[in-house]
């Protein structure tokens, strides 16, 4: 592992090129660890940028400072999630970037914040669990009737689930920047009564949520290419 690590210090005197749009992601060495690898890819190629040892901003900062300043400055936006030291990192490395909130991980908090609800109340048959969180349109006939007959059992369950599918509705529209955040501010009046944790969140970053609908820019690259280090670690 430490010879992959060898080989990314390296690529440091290698140029970046002109990439318009960056993702930072960041994943534990281990399960259950608290060794963390970042990752920073270049999201029109799909390629890695650069592999750091941890997720301390300073760090982060110094090693992306030492690539050349009009390659960071050429970078538009930049996709991560909503751990708080992505920001400092990305105003003191990337100065004319927009921050863009990665969608699968607001729909990851809901979808934990829903699973909390069904546990609550005590909504525990067979296969509920993934069936809830499913992307309800990706369901097969027979999956979408048995969901459906355990929420008519559970009504505010129900009202739960409805609501989280009404956001993931709101990603897969096309938006504009005001649209989107016209939807997303209509769907937290309702989604506060049960997300409260969720909806809290989105309204603190609603900003950069929004940044999403202009490009439909999220971390899918980053997922991939973390998926290819784990396997080789």
């Amino acid at each position: 592992v430490q010879s992959i690590f060898n080989k990314v210090e390296k690529s440091k005197k290698r140029e970046w090129g002109n990439p318009k749009k960056v993702e930072i992601d960041e994943f534990a060495e281990r399960k259950e660890h608290k060794n963390f690898v970042t990752v920073v890819s270049n999201i029109d190629n799909g390629k890695p940028l650069e592999i750091i040892e941890g997720r301390e901003g300073d760090k982060l900062i110094e090693v992306l400072s030492e690539k050349e300043l009009e390659a960071r400055e050429g970078v538009e936006e930049v996709s991560v999630d909503m751990w708080a030291g992505f920001v400092k990192v990305i105003e003191a490395t990337f100065p004319n970037a927009k921050i863009v909130y990665d969608r699968f991980h607001v729909m990851q908090q809901v979808n934990r914040e829903l699973n909390k609800l069904r546990k609550l109340m005590k909504v525990t048959k067979k296969g509920i669990k993934f069936l809830l969180l499913s992307n309800g349109e990706k369901l097969q006939k027979e999956e979408r009737e048995k969901l459906n007959k355990i929420l008519v059992e559970h009504p505010c369950l129900k009202i739960a689930y409805e609501i989280k599918e009404e956001l993931r509705e709101i990603y897969e529209k096309k938006q504009t920047f005001k649209g989107g955040k016209r939807e997303l501010e209509k769907w937290l009046r309702t989604a506060s009564l049960l997300y409260q944790q969720s909806a809290q969140m989105i309204k603190s970053h609603l900003e950069g949520i929004c940044n999403y609908f202009t490009n439909r820019t999220t971390n899918a690259t980053a997922e991939g290419i973390n998926t290819k280090i784990k396997l080789i670690m």
